[in-house]
């Protein structure tokens, strides 16, 4: 069975090398989260590299609080990583390095994105819709954890119109035609993440299919939904490797 989330820890023992985790000052409710590494400037790999790369990857981001030595730890909730930025810091030995410090949005909470305002219907082709929700889901350094949630809503958006479109109006699940059109005349058709049980999971073209209502409540509420929601996702990673592949060639 794949893992599809990793567990994050913050406390107080980063404010030994000059940074701290918390809730970005802005007010904005996004997380600043410190990489991981005590010597030198600090590298995307190991743990770094999963946080960055969580949504290509479809894994969740849960993140835990210390509350000191022998203590339990607190549950601060489900998270995404919108973008990131590099500090200047400390190690331990109190030499000057490079610190990855990670914006994480919350989760847990938030409007379902098939009930967000989408933006204006597009008229691009299929593929450049492709290539700007991979773009979007790749997470890139930026400046300030106060637009973190910008960040994240815009690349949710991008991937939720290249999803629609990939699907050209059937269910990619059942294969039927959409049940009605939307106001601005483009098929129904609802946003499911695959590798979460509740939709508003990672945003990546490679795990986020477009179903008919029918099949979407069926993938949470119904009998079969945990095979058919393993059938769907091979088939999606399958799809997109297969359009990489060709790409590549082309």
């Amino acid at each position: 069975m794949i893992c599809t989330l990793i567990i994050l820890f913050t406390g107080d023992e980063g404010e030994a090398y000059g940074y701290r985790d918390g809730w970005d000052e802005t007010g904005s409710g996004v997380y600043n989260y410190t990489g991981e590494g005590q010597e030198g400037d600090m590298q995307f790999r190991g743990g770094n590299l999963a946080i960055r790369d969580h949504a290509a990857n479809g894994k969740d981001l849960f993140l835990f609080s210390t509350l000191g030595k022998g203590r339990p730890v607190r549950f601060l909730g489900r998270f995404s990583c919108a973008n990131f930025e590099t500090i200047e810091g400390v190690d331990r030995g109190n030499a000057k390095r490079k610190v990855i410090v990670f914006h994480l949005v919350p989760m847990d909470g938030l409007v379902d994105q098939e009930q967000l305002p989408s933006q204006p219907r597009t008229s691009y082709a299929l593929d450049t819709l492709r290539a700007r929700a991979y773009a979007a889901a790749k997470t890139s350094p930026g400046h300030s954890g106060g637009t973190a949630s910008v960040v994240y809503r815009e690349r949710s958006e991008s991937v939720k119109q290249y999803v629609l479109a990939r699907a050209r109006g059937r269910c990619e699940l059942c294969t039927a035609v959409a049940p009605f059109q939307r106001a601005d005349e483009s098929q129904y058709l609802e946003p499911h993440h695959i590798r979460r049980l509740s939709d508003g999971g990672p945003d990546h073209p490679a795990y986020v299919a477009a179903l008919c209502p029918n099949c979407h409540r069926e993938m949470h509420h119904g009998r079969d939904g945990r095979s058919k929601n393993a059938a769907l996702e091979a088939a999606i990673v399958a799809a997109e490797a297969k359009y990489s592949s060709t790409e590549s060639v082309s």
